[in-house]
């Protein structure tokens, strides 16, 4: 294996990464912004009220792509295994 392909892996696997954790990355953020918004407007200052949505959402958002991050991974693993065959 050349440098070159061992750094065009690397940053596949990087893009993979992104693409897997961006949708609960975002859903995070925005659930966490809605409720430090709202937590800013009503003066309650509740550790755990931004706890569980967040965790609740990140769940659904987990559920709703397991396709799409079982798709990517498959897809990047066959490229790994036509790697590894091809020498």
């Amino acid at each position: 294996m050349t440098p070159d392909q061992a750094i065009e892996i690397a940053r596949a696997a990087l893009m993979l990464m992104l693409t897997i954790a961006g949708p609960m990355l975002i859903a995070a953020l925005i659930v966490g912004v809605a409720i430090g918004l709202l937590q800013a407007l009503t003066q309650v200052q509740e550790m755990t009220l931004t706890f569980v949505p967040k965790l609740l959402v990140l769940g659904v958002v987990m559920l709703l792509s397991l396709p799409m991050i079982g798709h990517a991974l498959g897809a990047f693993m066959d490229r790994i295994a036509d790697a590894i065959v091809s020498g």
